[in-house]
């Protein structure tokens, strides 16, 4: 929306009966109506085109969630700031089912720091000459130089829940992997790299609801694919793949956090959150 657009909108907004009619909810504390009159809040209740009280509270949810990532993206800064003048390496991997958020999440968290020093990874299916060399090499390729923080969107852990599942790999392919796995990350974690691992969690309704959002979304259908379309069909194939992952790969030097993503926004929160209480970083 056009800035010139925005500022007509918010004029006749503010001298609207519509606008009027908010003032008047009994439910609106003072708080509520200033959050309702800052430019974000009139922003989004005119993207919403109607106002009753269930609009009204998702954009308090909304506001007040843009000011919590604001907070918390600012610390960002500043953490990456200390990752640079340190020549500290940081790792942060992704995880989760189709539709979990994570990628949603990963823009939140590179969204205002420094791209010369941040990379996203978002391998596609190995070529053929991956497929024959270690399986982790090509990981190790994309793990972060000093000064620099890396966001896997999915990761080595493709070997220990999409693949079995969907038959990618060999029963013995997968043994290994779960036998290598740790003391691949403990040597990560030796060499001085921190390792962050979240794993976005959503219930099989929201993943439905959402495949089926996604799917019927021109701009979005491109994020589908033949894995995505048999998400539901093998949930609980999944669900035991997974347990096992955490029962196997949790460890003390680089444990799991689930992030319940059924809330998009309080998973953003939640993530970034985690990742600036991981890490031990200095303000200066």
């Amino acid at each position: 929306m056009k800035k010139n657009t925005l500022n007509k909108n918010i004029i006749e907004l503010e001298s609207s009966a519509i606008y009027q009619k908010i003032l008047s909810f009994d439910e609106l504390n003072d708080d509520d109506l200033s959050i309702l009159s800052s430019k974000k809040g009139i922003k989004y209740l005119i993207k919403n085109k109607t106002f009753n009280i269930d609009v009204i509270n998702k954009t308090l949810r909304q506001v007040c969630f843009e000011k919590q990532i604001q907070k918390l993206q600012e610390q960002l800064v500043l953490l990456q700031n200390w990752v640079i003048t340190n020549n500290k390496r940081v790792a942060v991997i992704c995880e989760g089912r189709d539709a979990a958020g994570k990628g949603g999440a990963i823009r939140r968290f590179m969204e205002h720091i420094n791209p010369r020093f941040t990379n996203l990874v978002a391998l596609p299916k190995p070529t053929e000459d991956e497929k024959g060399s270690w399986y982790f090499q090509r990981y190790i390729e994309k793990l972060p130089k000093p000064r620099q923080m890396v966001f896997f969107d999915r990761s080595w852990y493709n070997r220990a829940v999409v693949e079995p599942v969907n038959g990618f790999c060999t029963t013995d392919e997968h043994e290994r992997f779960m036998q290598e796995v740790v003391d691949f990350e403990n040597m990560l974690v030796a060499d001085g790299i921190y390792l962050i691992k979240l794993y976005f969690s959503i219930s099989k309704d929201e993943q439905t609801k959402r495949l089926k959002m996604i799917k019927n979304n021109p701009l979005k259908q491109w994020k589908l694919s033949p894995v995505d379309e048999k998400a539901i069909e093998l949930w609980d194939k999944y669900t035991e793949y997974k347990n096992k992952m955490f029962d196997l790969t949790a460890t003390d030097k680089s444990p799991w956090v689930v992030v319940n993503a059924n809330s998009k926004m309080k998973a953003r929160i939640s993530a970034i959150d985690y990742l600036l209480t991981r890490i031990p970083f200095e303000q200066d």
